[in-house]
């Protein structure tokens, strides 16, 4: 199914979680914030929210520096 990826298409599997695109983006278990659709999507949701077609995601990873 399609979905948006911080401005791009993405192609991803049907019931795909949050989580689970993380994962399949390789971010690892890195500090990620997530917006789903407009809404910040709390880290306690990223292993049950499922992808929808058309949805739209964008994903901040922290990077520690000084």
């Amino acid at each position: 199914m399609q979905i948006k990826v911080n401005g791009k298409n993405l192609e991803v599997a049907e019931h795909v979680t949050v989580q689970g695109l993380i994962q399949f983006l390789d971010l690892g278990n890195g500090r990620v914030a997530v917006e789903l659709n407009r809404e910040i999507l709390p880290r306690s949701e990223h292993d049950t929210q499922v992808l929808r077609q058309n949805d739209i995601v964008e994903i901040v990873q922290a990077i520690g520096g000084g």
